[in-house]
């Protein structure tokens, strides 16, 4: 007797486990279906949101960096966007995701007028939330890894940011971190659920004009 009602509950609980990492998923990508393309195909926005990764200890991007990086510079080439906003983590003055990526961008022809720091883009969630309340982003490209893209979009929707979405796949080639990367999602998108459904907030602070300023260098 005692081991069919554990056995009942073991069920329960796997199903209800299903559910609960299968629900998120199952958002994620329904709002975001619609919302992702290519550099060519992407409707012009004025911004490009570009969400940190990695930078090594001499400041450079790591290579899943530098490939989302590449992608807001074929964009601005493009003229499908007008500035560029990288958006990295600076939790300490031993670390400093953004400034890497905009001097990144700076070297490869990006005028630096038209490139945009947010120090305090700690992750997914405060990039997006950022971008809309600090510096009044209110339409963007978001770039990333194409596994990532679909929960930065649905994000950015979530929040009140209207968010077209490019993604990388160039780094595919490392076929176990794009697995992990991938895997890592099924995680990510739980969070995103909290954080979106208790409005959790970010590190925040007084208006930013950045983003208006590279509008009209």
């Amino acid at each position: 007797m005692v081991g069919r009602v554990l056995l009942r509950l073991a069920v329960v609980g796997a199903l209800l486990g299903t559910v609960v990492v299968i629900g998120p998923a199952w958002y994620v990508k329904a709002v975001s279906d619609d919302r992702t393309s290519t550099v060519q195909d992407v409707p012009a926005q004025p911004v490009a949101l570009v969400l940190g990764a990695e930078v090594y200890a001499d400041g450079q991007p790591s290579r899943y960096l530098r490939a989302r990086l590449d992608v807001a510079y074929e964009l601005f080439e493009a003229g499908k966007v007008r500035a560029i906003l990288v958006s990295g983590d600076n939790g300490t003055r031993f670390y400093n995701e953004t400034d890497g990526m905009r001097d990144y961008l700076i070297e490869k022809g990006v005028p630096a007028a038209k490139v945009v720091g947010d120090y305090a883009g700690f992750d997914t969630y405060d990039s997006c939330v950022r971008a809309r309340r600090i510096f009044g982003v209110s339409r963007a490209i978001v770039v990333t890894q194409t596994y990532h893209l679909p929960r930065a979009l649905a994000t950015c929707r979530a929040i009140g940011l209207d968010a077209w979405g490019v993604g990388d796949e160039s780094v595919k080639t490392n076929q176990q971190m794009w697995l992990y990367g991938s895997m890592r999602e099924l995680g990510a998108n739980l969070k995103m659920a909290w954080d979106v459904l208790s409005q959790r907030q970010p590190t925040l602070g007084p208006r930013e004009t950045g983003v208006d300023d590279a509008l009209r260098a």
